[in-house]
C-alpha cells in the first residue's frame, strides 16, 4: 500500500546502501556491443542514432574548437536516455527522476563551460549579458536578467528532466490505481489509456535526452 504517491520514487532499499541505484550502472552492461562476433540490429541501430547525433552537432558547433566534445555530448544523450527507458520496466527504478542524479549531469557541464568561457572569451562572455539594441535605460536591468539566467541554468536542465519522467511516472500510477475501484467495462479503457500513455512515455524518455544534449550544445557555442 503507497502512502503517497511520490513513494514510487522513493531509492532507499536499506540502511547500509539503496540498491535501487545500482539501476545506473545497468547502461555501463548494454552499451559495450562491439564484442559480439557478428553485428546486431540493436548495435546497427545505436551506430545509426550515433553517427546521426555526430553529423548534427559537428555541423552546429565549431569544429575546430569542439574536437572530442561531441563523444561527451552523445554519451551524455545515451545515459539519460537508457536510463529513461529502463525506468519505464517493471521494478527498476528511475534514477533520473531525482536531481541528485539530474543535478549531478548539468551542474559540472555548465560549470565547465562558465569557467571555460570567463577565462578564454571574457570579452565575448560580457557581451553576452547585454543583447544588441538594448536601450541605455534598460541595460543594467537586462544585465541582471541574463546574469540570473546563466546561474540558474544547471537548475533548469536538472529540473526539466527530473519533472518530466516524475510526470508520466505519476500519471500510469494513478491510472494503475484505479484498477481496483472501476468495473470491468471501465478497466478496459484504462488499460488502453495506460498503452497510449506508455507509448508517449517511449517518445518522452528519447526526447528528454535530446533536449537535454541540444541545450547543452546551445550553452557551448556562446563561450567560443
Amino acid at each position: 500500500m503507497m502512502t503517497n504517491l511520490f513513494s514510487t520514487f522513493d531509492p532507499s532499499t536499506s540502511s547500509m546502501f539503496s540498491l535501487n541505484w545500482l539501476s545506473l550502472m545497468i547502461p555501463t552492461l548494454l552499451i559495450p556491443l562491439n564484442f559480439w562476433m557478428k553485428k546486431t540490429r540493436s548495435l546497427q541501430l545505436i551506430n545509426i542514432i550515433t553517427n546521426t547525433l555526430h553529423m548534427e552537432f559537428k555541423n552546429l558547433l565549431n569544429w575546430t574548437f569542439t574536437k572530442g566534445i561531441t563523444l561527451m555530448i552523445i554519451t551524455t544523450f545515451w545515459f539519460i536516455a537508457l536510463n529513461n527507458l529502463m525506468g519505464l520496466m517493471p521494478y527498476i527504478f528511475t534514477a533520473t527522476s531525482h536531481m541528485a542524479i539530474t543535478l549531478i549531469l548539468a551542474l559540472p557541464i555548465w560549470l565547465t563551460l562558465m569557467i571555460f568561457g570567463w577565462i578564454k572569451n571574457t570579452n565575448k562572455m560580457f557581451a553576452h549579458l547585454l543583447p544588441t539594441g538594448t536601450p541605455p535605460a534598460l541595460m543594467m536591468f537586462m544585465i541582471m536578467i541574463e546574469t540570473i539566467s546563466n546561474i540558474i541554468r544547471p537548475i533548469t536542465l536538472s529540473i526539466r528532466l527530473s519533472a518530466n519522467m516524475i510526470a508520466g511516472h505519476l500519471l500510469l500510477t494513478l491510472l494503475g490505481n484505479q484498477g481496483t475501484i472501476f468495473n470491468m467495462k471501465n478497466n478496459f479503457f484504462i488499460l488502453n489509456t495506460q498503452m497510449l500513455l506508455m507509448m508517449l512515455e517511449l517518445a518522452v524518455a528519447l526526447i528528454q535526452g535530446y533536449v537535454f544534449i541540444i541545450l547543452i550544445s546551445l550553452y557551448t557555442t556562446e563561450v567560443h
